[in-house]
């Protein structure tokens, strides 16, 4: 029985796997709140003794670089050990991958119903296949076919330096270089960069808030889901709400078809995270496609990139998947 995890900076997804189920039908499942405990092995612990299931091994999915078993993950004040993880809960085998990299690891086992597609392209047999996923961060992965299957590598490109690509953008960097030392993709293309759009056209005097949406914005623990959801509903249509998302949607076209450049994904680019499903609405309009195909002589190249949008939580089947199969594995061959 394997003990998989998807460890967010906002959220949790826990879940337990048989090898005869597979890894999207976890037996017993749960979602927490990640900063309300103190470790890893503090939410599995009471996770374990909540379900009663004894498991023998444990694959977590992390938001951060994993480097000789260990990983810090990004938004949260966490050190994560696979050793130590084991010890304190008794288990045999644990294995800590990155969280882009589970999504990347579960891609050639994806269901049609897993995915929503933004453009068709000709996927190439072999291809390598990029993915990133906006949410709380902004992670990045891909996958490249060694002559048998395909090998999902990690990566922290999220973090590469954002660069603006038309005059509101340009603003958007000039107003994040006043706070911050570097500005990222991850500042402005995530759960994290949806506040500083939307204060950054605020401030800029872009247009005036209606009051409905100040309101409900200045309220909520978290701005994000009222933000989209102003900036997505026409019933309560705020300006300010509608250009953020407008803006985000553009960043995320020229980054996803940057990830299609730099590792030439011609078996297609995937789009998975909170954000990503959010936003799908406006990822199906012409602004995505118009950000991600602006590349110079390399437009029709872009047109011809298959885009996908993951519905389910690929993070969370990747590290079943490799659980159930690596581990187990492992384990026979001990």
């Amino acid at each position: 029985m394997l003990l998989a995890g998807d460890i967010g900076g906002t959220k949790t997804d826990l879940a337990i796997y048989s090898n005869e189920a597979g890894p999207f039908a976890p037996l017993v499942e749960t979602e927490v709140h990640s900063a309300d405990y103190g470790s890893l092995q503090a939410m599995a612990r009471e996770f374990l003794a909540k379900v009663k299931v004894p498991v023998d091994r444990a694959c977590f999915a992390v938001a951060g670089p994993v480097i000789g078993g260990r990983a810090k993950i990004t938004n949260l004040p966490w050190s994560i050990d696979e050793s130590t993880v084991a010890k304190e809960l008794k288990l045999e085998h644990v294995r800590l991958m990155n969280d882009l990299e589970a999504i990347a690891f579960s891609i050639p086992s994806l269901r049609t119903g897993d995915l929503h597609t933004l453009n068709s392209g000709v996927s190439v047999p072999g291809g390598a296949i990029g993915v990133i996923a906006p949410g709380t961060g902004l992670g990045e992965s891909f996958l490249t076919w060694d002559g048998s299957r395909y090998i999902a590598h990690s990566s922290e490109g999220g973090h590469g330096s954002f660069a603006p690509t038309d005059e509101a953008q340009i603003g958007l960097l000039a107003y994040m270089l006043k706070r911050f030392d570097h500005v990222s993709y991850e500042n402005v293309c995530s759960g994290i960069g949806i506040p500083h759009i939307y204060e950054y056209l605020r401030s800029s005097g872009y247009a005036p808030e209606t009051p409905e949406a100040a309101e409900a914005i200045t309220a909520a623990h978290d701005p994000v889901p009222a933000i989209i959801n102003f900036g997505l509903d026409p019933a309560r249509p705020s300006a300010l709400c509608a250009a953020t998302v407008d803006i985000l949607v553009s960043i995320l076209g020229d980054e996803t078809g940057n990830l299609a450049l730099r590792v030439l994904a011609t078996g297609g680019v995937y789009l998975a995270g909170g954000v990503a499903t959010h936003v799908l609405p406006a990822l199906q309009g012409p602004r995505f496609m118009q950000s991600f195909t602006r590349k110079g002589r390399f437009k029709e190249f872009m047109v011809q990139l298959p885009i996908h949008v993951i519905t389910t939580r690929a993070a969370l089947a990747g590290a079943a998947s490799y659980g159930l199969e690596t581990l187990t594995k492992a384990a026979s061959h001990r």
